[in-house]
């Protein structure tokens, strides 16, 4: 887990974030939730922030792709099915077959589902 220089608020997880780390993101912004953006290719999470756009920018830094990179917010105390949403503006990718804000493509949702629930969690309560 690194913390990005120039986005205060936004860490890199390549590994399970802390309890206390996730609780502090997620009242910095929101309170009942964070943002973060999935590398589905390099399997790295940047979460925390303002935007999508913020922790986007700071895996591009770090040598993503902009086409594999996916947003969505985490809420946590919400179980299992319900902990994520696959919104964020950033995925707005015609080009890409993604016409909404919504991720539509099932493999990508699947991946993006697995890193979650592997590097932040599965929707338990903070």
């Amino acid at each position: 887990m690194t913390a990005a220089q120039d986005a205060p608020g936004i860490v890199v997880l390549e590994r399970r974030i802390e309890r206390h780390e996730l609780a502090r993101l997620v009242g910095a912004f929101f309170g009942d939730m964070v943002k973060y953006v999935v590398d589905v290719e390099r399997a790295t999470i940047a979460i925390g922030g303002e935007l999508h756009a913020d922790a986007e920018q700071v895996l591009l830094d770090e040598g993503s792709r902009q086409q594999d990179l996916w947003g969505a917010n985490y809420y946590p105390g919400r179980g299992r099915e319900d902990c994520i949403e696959f919104t964020a503006l950033i995925n707005i990718r015609p080009s890409q077959g993604n016409a909404g804000m919504e991720v539509q493509d099932a493999a990508v949702r699947d991946g993006m589902r697995a890193l979650t629930y592997a590097l932040i969690g599965e929707g338990e309560p903070l």
